[in-house]
């Protein structure tokens, strides 16, 4: 039996499973160890490890040998995963000792180690609900978090290893919770870990976070009326947030609170502490116009400023700040316009490169993933000396990553000529090079995709027609499908992120994917002009995509039958263009969308909009629900009843607002669906009923 696309971009995590991910590097450069699925179609993560000199892999751990009775998992667990937007069963993540003896992992809600040489994996003696276990740089112990809000510790020495467990730090209320990210640094700021071991493994930096600030909300369950409603912190734009604050703990429970000015910086964005000196914090204003990176003294919690970092605008969250070999401070901040590395104060290399992300650091240079074309990622190595001293590790037109350690780098690519990733393993001193085994589901095509630079912006754009059309034979409806919005990038050189786009295409369309201005690679200023104007900017850009890839394909492309769509912010884009323009947009499909932004939480909103209460007007500039008595053009809203991030309260206060004003509308809710859908009967039927709506409207 045929299975269709849809169907099989679920089963496969849009044919990301197979895929060698969460790659680590030995420290003698000997072994790679990563996660991957047994194929293309499971979605279970077992560690395998790559032996560099020879090639070959073997199974370090396989979470089916270990569990005789499936995999479960704790609500904690489950509500971490999907901040962290994590799909997958098994091994997902796991921690390595320094000398890379021990791994330390999560598995159906217990903690369990690996002796990385002899591969023999042990359960370890814990409470259930266990959350992040890691192990200590000596390996000797193992810490972790569980679902009871408490930090533990167990020992990892001896052969039978049943010695009790060691409780660090417990919750004295119900709203705290230790050694885990809150809402808001997992779901904003990419922070997904609580706590941080110390060199020596003798002490831990460990968050502790009080949520009896943050208002409750409840998401219920409709298909079943009979179960109560889950009760939700959620940190609504303009309300509090968690009280956060950070402690050093000694082994014996010992503990000193980490000392900054909280009141002022009441975010923490990022916590390091790397063998290179003391721990390093970033912290942020809550308006994020002011953010200080700090040097914390453990003996007594005190903290001294090594960087002060202000904008007018916002600073930007990126790699978090750390210490390098010899103590010398690295940051990547905006300087001038260009995303640069700073070290000790001091921009090093090239204003060319927008700097994504630290890879790794050397006494004499920076490993950083950086852009000097915004479709592009590269891999470059980032000397000390001067502006000049840049050696780009990767080129061509693809997206790359790295890991390093030992003299061997992993590199990563995925390009526009194939679907597939590649991981290539380099060897210092050597022109061999060995590969980590991808064993992903093929694609069932090849997208062919046009990226173009359209109009006085040049916006990049991603054109797709269906595969049988002939170029000038026909005029096609277009679809738009944008993501559109802060920190998501949809048109990269990577031919996999446009399988959907094709499958769109190939049902009678030409598909226009658009990157504006908020989205990533293309510098500060860049990003910045959303300040204030979600609405106005990045739908002026969508507007302005259409009209330049009009122009390029005159022939081609009929614009007086153009659809929208898109999920989360690019849900709020698809509602706004039919509610704002329908003289350009003439139907829309908006999945999960943004409809009012008090109702999205702090960290992000703010950062874009201001205070509710001291900006309202920007506010109300931005909603959705005012423009519902405009509606004049088709519109589908879908939206899961058992979304925590944006809830389904979006969608149907915009229905109400719309029903209001007497204007028909489509509503789609999906009954136990979150703002993931990875279902496989969910995801086959949501497309196959857009692409019904959108047919039926723009008479495709």
């Amino acid at each position: 039996m045929t299975v269709s696309y849809p169907r099989l971009a679920a089963r496969t995590a849009r044919f990301t499973l197979g895929i060698p991910r969460n790659v680590t590097v030995s420290p003698d450069g000997g072994t790679v160890w990563f996660v991957r699925t047994a194929d293309g179609v499971s979605r279970t993560g077992a560690l395998w490890a790559h032996d560099v000199a020879t090639g070959q892999e073997r199974v370090l751990v396989d979470p089916d040998a270990l569990l005789a009775d499936g995999e479960q998992l704790s609500a904690a667990e489950r509500a971490r995963r999907e901040r962290s937007r994590e799909t997958g069963a098994g091994v997902v993540d796991y921690a390595v000792d320094t000398a890379g003896r021990w791994a330390s992992f999560a598995l159906s809600g217990k903690a369990w180690a690996v002796d990385l040489a002899a591969g023999a994996v042990h359960e370890l003696p814990t409470v259930d609900g266990v959350i992040d276990p890691r192990v200590d740089p000596t390996g000797r112990r193992v810490a972790y978090t569980a679902a009871d809000g408490a930090l533990r510790v167990v020992d990892l020495q001896g052969e039978e290893r049943t010695g009790d467990e060691q409780v660090l730090a417990a919750p004295e209320t119900a709203t705290q919770v230790w050694g885990q990210a809150e809402f808001i640094a997992a779901e904003e700021m990419s922070r997904y870990r609580g706590f941080w071991w110390a060199l020596d493994g003798s002490s831990l930096l460990v968050e502790r976070y009080d949520d009896a600030p943050v208002q409750v909300w409840h998401v219920a369950d409709p298909e079943n009326p009979d179960r109560e409603p889950v009760a939700q912190r959620y940190p609504a734009a303009g309300t509090p947030n968690s009280e956060v604050t950070l402690w050093h703990v000694a082994l014996d429970g010992t503990r000193t609170e980490v000392q900054w000015d909280r009141e002022r910086f009441e975010y923490l964005s990022s916590v390091t502490w790397t063998e290179h000196g003391a721990p390093v914090l970033q912290v942020m204003s809550r308006d994020q116009r002011s953010a200080r990176v700090l040097s914390v003294d453990v003996a007594d919690g005190s903290t001294e400023t090594l960087r002060e970092l202000s904008d007018a605008a916002w600073v930007e969250v990126t790699s978090a700040p750390r210490r390098a070999p010899g103590g010398r401070l690295v940051t990547v901040e905006d300087v001038d316009g260009s995303r640069r590395l700073v070290v000790d104060g001091t921009p090093v290399g090239s204003s060319e490169w927008q700097v994504r992300g630290i890879v790794s650091t050397h006494p004499d240079a920076v490993v950083v993933t950086a852009s000097a074309e915004p479709t592009e990622v590269q891999v470059l190595r980032v000397g000390l000396g001067g502006t000049s001293d840049v050696e780009p590790l990767t080129s061509g037109q693809a997206v790359h990553g790295a890991a390093v350690g030992g003299g061997t780098t992993v590199v990563s690519r995925s390009a526009l000529d194939a679907v597939g990733t590649t991981l290539t393993v380099h060897r210092e001193g050597t022109a061999e090079t060995t590969q980590l085994s991808v064993v992903a589901e093929p694609a069932p095509f090849e997208p062919d995709v046009t990226v173009v630079s359209v109009g006085e912006r040049e916006l990049r754009a991603a054109v797709l027609f269906p595969r049988d059309h002939v170029r000038g034979s026909r005029r096609l409806p277009v679809l738009m499908d944008p993501y559109g919005g802060p920190h998501a990038q949809r048109v990269l050189a990577s031919a996999r992120m446009f399988l959907e786009a094709q499958w769109l295409a190939d049902q009678g369309f030409c598909v226009i994917v658009a990157d504006g201005r908020g989205t990533p690679g293309r510098g500060a200023v860049w990003e910045r002009e959303i300040l204030d104007a979600f609405a106005e900017v990045t739908l002026a850009d969508q507007v302005d995509a259409l009209a330049g890839v009009a122009e390029r394909f005159p022939d081609d492309v009929d614009t007086s039958r153009v659809g929208i769509t898109g999920w989360s912010y690019g849900g709020y884009l698809s509602a706004l263009a039919v509610l704002a323009r329908p003289d350009v947009f003439h139907a829309a499909v908006a999945g999960a969308p943004v409809t009012e932004w008090r109702l999205y939480d702090t960290c992000y909103t703010e950062r874009y909009l201001g205070h509710p209460d001291e900006r309202p007007d920007v506010y109300d500039r931005n909603s959705l629900l005012p423009l519902a008595p405009r509606l004049e053009r088709p519109l589908m809203l879908i939206h899961g009843l058992a979304d925590d991030n944006v809830v389904a309260a979006h969608t149907l206060r915009l229905s109400s607002a719309l029903l209001a004003a007497g204007k028909a509308h489509t509503v789609l809710p999906l009954s136990g669906v979150t703002h993931m859908t990875p279902q496989e009967v969910v995801a086959e039927n949501l497309k196959v009923l857009q692409v019904d709506f959108l047919r039926t409207h723009l008479g495709a």
